[in-house]
């Protein structure tokens, strides 16, 4: 298994992933219609995928974790766009993980490379904002010790409205913790 900056040549395989990945983790959670709007075709999840690429946040990053020659995960970052955050607080913006790649260690792993590059890139901390319902995931963030901040919020989406809590993280410069 690797962690290594996503490029061009992977924009195929992260947007099978996205789909994958959201099918899996979404259902019985959100609306079939709108799982279904999100991941659309795959052309235009690959464009979305090239645009984020192509044009990615001033301080960012984007990864993807490789295991047995395949794309199995992935992950985007930058600078948070919530009102209340500082100009030096980070935001993981997006975070998916094959579901057969599931309980191997990669999820741990791309996370870690993601929270290490935030904070060599000197931000002090750094948040993400998770489906509220999804226990899953929050256990997974929880416990790479990220914690709930007690910030919520409502997005209305075409097929239904999302209830996402906010999580934290204080990142130390060097590996991360």
């Amino acid at each position: 298994m690797s962690v290594r900056p996503a490029t061009a040549a992977d924009l195929t395989a992260m947007a099978r992933l996205h789909a994958r990945s959201w099918r899996s983790a979404y259902a019985g959670l959100l609306p079939d219609p709108l799982i279904d709007q999100v991941v659309g075709a795959e052309d235009q999840r690959t464009e979305r995928w090239r645009q984020r690429l192509a044009d990615p946040p001033p301080d960012g990053g984007a990864f993807v974790a490789e295991h047995e020659g395949r794309v199995v995960g992935l992950v985007f970052w930058g600078q948070s766009a919530d009102d209340d955050a500082g100009p030096d607080t980070a935001e993981v913006q997006a975070i998916y993980l094959d579901p057969d790649a599931i309980g191997l260690g990669i999820g741990r792993a791309l996370f870690a490379a993601t929270v290490a590059d935030i904070a060599d890139r000197g931000h002090p901390a750094a948040t993400l904002w998770v489906l509220e319902a999804n226990a899953h995931a929050r256990r997974f963030y929880e416990a790479a010790g990220w914690h709930a901040d007690g910030a919520a919020k409502t997005v209305e989406r075409p097929g239904g409205t999302l209830r996402e809590v906010r999580y934290r993280r204080e990142v130390a410069r060097g590996p991360a913790r």
